[in-house]
């Protein structure tokens, strides 16, 4: 039997975080090796509101993908590809566009609550940004697409856009199967100063961090802001380094970084050591793989030239019978 296909795409913003780490593409690594997966870089999306930037978009697009190689993606196991060098996906967001109702878009809650926070992002390319995604995963009859318990609503569009279209054209025998959202626990890693991870915030660790800077970012955190002196008791949940231990360190640790913090037995410098050290070990593999294709871009060219060529055969036999069913094929 063929495996099912999941799809799942991810922003090119450059060389990713310990946040995109744990919270998506550490759950991709798994899928790879139980489904037949498509993973591509969404960089019609990231122009959606950041139309204006394009000096450095080429760059974040390799800086990541080498990031998801390094990370453990296998060309050989998944289907790695850009979606700007796929037209099928723009043609079928077109005809998808045809029969979707404007509401359905505007009622995005994501849609309404940034064009209220900047009025620059009332584009139609922003509007129209989750039917594009729905093309995304439509075009290659994905099963799952793995998301968390807050993009679920994008999951339930696209659903809702295939129903429509099977329901117009194709009633009796459905071309565009509807999408389950596959919910995984999301490891949400916080940043180094207690907010979430992101470099806009800057309080990021990159996956491929040096050493040396991983030791001094972690030592500089911020720690419990009521134990100002050594002697002073702390309690872990009001300091951004227990988030850390939670995610990296085994229960025998969490359990004397949490006695040794309330009983003032270990300092903060103490309890961030364990932290550093698992976080570097993490990262040695990854900068190691890093470093082969880092040496070689073409290879990394290669591949996403592969896996591109790999998509646009499915999306083409897609957009076959689309056009079929909309009485377009003459």
């Amino acid at each position: 039997m063929p495996r099912q296909r999941v799809l799942s795409g991810m922003r090119p913003t450059g060389a990713l975080h310990l946040g995109h780490y744990h919270g998506a593409l550490k759950n991709w690594v798994r899928l790879q090796q139980a489904y037949d997966c498509f993973f591509f870089v969404a960089d019609w999306h990231a122009l959606t509101t950041h139309y204006q930037d394009k000096s450095v978009v080429e760059r974040n697009v390799y800086d990541m993908v080498v990031d998801w190689l390094a990370a453990g993606l296998d060309p050989e196991q998944c289907t790695l590809f850009i979606q700007s060098r796929m037209p099928e996906h723009a043609e079928l967001f077109t005809l998808l566009a045809m029969s979707t109702p404007h509401s359905w878009l505007e009622r995005m809650p994501s849609y309404k609550d940034q064009v209220e926070k900047n009025r620059e992002l009332a584009t139609y390319g922003f509007l129209g940004y989750p039917l594009l995604q729905a093309a995304d995963i439509l075009i290659y009859k994905a099963a799952f697409v793995p998301v968390g318990e807050d993009q679920a609503a994008h999951v339930e569009v696209t659903r809702e856009v295939a129903r429509r279209f099977n329901h117009l054209y194709c009633p009796e025998t459905p071309i565009l199967p509807e999408p389950q959202a596959l919910l995984t626990e999301t490891s949400r890693l916080t940043g180094l100063d207690g907010q979430k991870m992101s470099k806009s915030y800057g309080n990021a660790i990159a996956m491929r961090e040096a050493p040396e800077v991983v030791e001094d970012k972690i030592r500089r955190m911020p720690t419990d802001p009521q134990r100002v002196r050594r002697g002073d008791p702390g309690e872990p949940t009001r300091c951004p380094v227990w988030a850390f231990h939670q995610l990296y360190s085994d229960s025998d640790t969490r359990a004397w970084a949490e006695q040794g913090c309330r009983s003032a037995g270990i300092g903060c410098l103490d309890c961030k050591q364990p932290v550093i050290e698992a976080i570097q070990k993490e990262q040695a593999p990854w900068r190691e793989r890093a470093d082969e294709f880092l040496a070689n871009p073409k290879q990394v060219h290669w591949i996403v030239e592969v896996g591109t060529e790999r998509a646009r055969a499915v999306a083409r036999k897609t957009l076959k019978e689309v056009r079929q069913a909309m009485g377009l094929a003459y």
